[in-house]
């Protein structure tokens, strides 16, 4: 498949095409959800998914990578390298470093604008230092370079019926709410990690603290106090998803398929998060595979449904329905369900 997604995308010369083999390779192995749903796109637009995806992999493995003996001043060292070689590659269109070389022609083609690159790269050397965050603000502010940037630098590649401005807060909210999922389900190995991304005062609300996440991550016990924060993270991480829920209809109606399902497969995590009893300090929650055949499955007949459009695609109105209890907003057929408020920005009476 990758041929045929190289040649749809007109891409021929072969060292690029051996740079975007590279990042599809990347996306393939580590981005499981996002893989998938990445499959439900045109095919001529793959190719720079998988450079954006691989570009942030090979840089999260550089900061995060459980299996390297890498010292803090080996990774912080490893970083700039690749700082330099993203500075040289924008500014020149091309790299020797494959994944870099993708990704700058695809920064280039789509007109990406390059503070969302350099934004995402601040974000990881703050992962080198920072290993907790106060409030909510605070960690908003790393999301913003490490979550809400991807879902800015997908736009372009993506497509809107609406002026991009207007989509993008949404698109950001998107990456956040996937981040966010992300954190809860992996709150066990961040902690192995040194990091606790679950803001302290959300933590504190509940009676939980450092010390107790690293008894009970120790010693296998469960304690009321954490499944009662880990919940709280969990309607916090549902409210974000109700943010970003309005821009799935502003998406090129043949992007929404790709875009919803990566939505409803996420909110899968949540759903299967709480179905464990918010064990997941101790496991990973992992959505059923017949769950996510199923979405897969829907996502293709939405697929088929928006190519079969496309010769008379107009915009249409907006409605909202439920999926594993987010909101998910439809293509304009009316639905039952509570509309998401214009602003959506509180969660649970809270401002966000």
């Amino acid at each position: 498949m990758t041929r045929r997604e190289l040649d749809a995308a007109g891409i021929t010369e072969p060292g690029l095409r051996a740079a975007y083999t590279e990042c599809r390779r990347l996306n393939a192995r580590h981005g499981r959800t996002y893989f998938l749903a990445t499959r439900l796109l045109p095919v001529e637009r793959r190719p720079a998914v998988h450079a954006l995806y691989g570009f942030a992999r090979w840089a999260d493995d550089i900061v995060d990578d459980l299996d390297s003996d890498a010292t803090p001043a080996e990774r912080a060292s490893a970083l700039h390298r690749l700082s330099e070689r993203l500075d040289a590659g924008l500014r020149l269109g091309r790299s020797p470093e494959p994944v870099v070389h993708a990704l700058a022609h695809t920064a280039r083609r789509y007109r990406i604008d390059h503070r969302h690159f350099t934004d995402f790269l601040a974000s990881m050397r703050s992962d080198l230092e920072v290993t907790d965050y106060a409030d909510y603000v605070e960690l908003r502010r790393y999301m913003h370079g490490s979550a809400a940037v991807i879902g800015l630098q997908m736009l372009p590649v993506l497509g809107t019926v609406v002026p991009r401005e207007e989509a993008a807060p949404h698109a950001a909210a998107l990456g956040v709410a996937f981040q966010l999922t992300n954190f809860l389900r992996d709150v066990g190995e961040d902690l192995d990690r040194g990091r606790v991304y679950l803001p302290a005062d959300l933590l504190a609300a509940n009676g939980v603290d450092r010390d107790l996440l690293l008894w009970s991550r120790a010693t296998g016990r469960r304690d009321p106090r954490i499944t009662a924060a880990l919940q709280d993270a969990a309607r916090l991480t549902r409210g974000v998803y109700r943010q970003a829920a309005p821009g799935l209809p502003m998406l090129d109606p043949v992007s929404r398929p790709c875009i919803r399902t990566a939505f409803v497969l996420y909110g899968g995590i949540l759903k299967a998060i709480a179905d464990d009893g918010y064990a997941c300090l101790h496991r990973r929650a992992v959505v059923p595979p017949v769950r996510r055949a199923a979405v897969a499955l829907d996502g293709l007949v939405r697929v088929a449904a928006a190519r079969l459009a496309a010769p008379h695609r107009r915009v249409k109105g907006r409605a909202e329905a439920t999926v594993e209890g987010l909101p998910v907003v439809g293509d304009g057929r009316a639905v039952r369900g509570k509309p998401v408020p214009k602003n959506g920005n509180t969660v649970e009476g809270r401002a966000v």
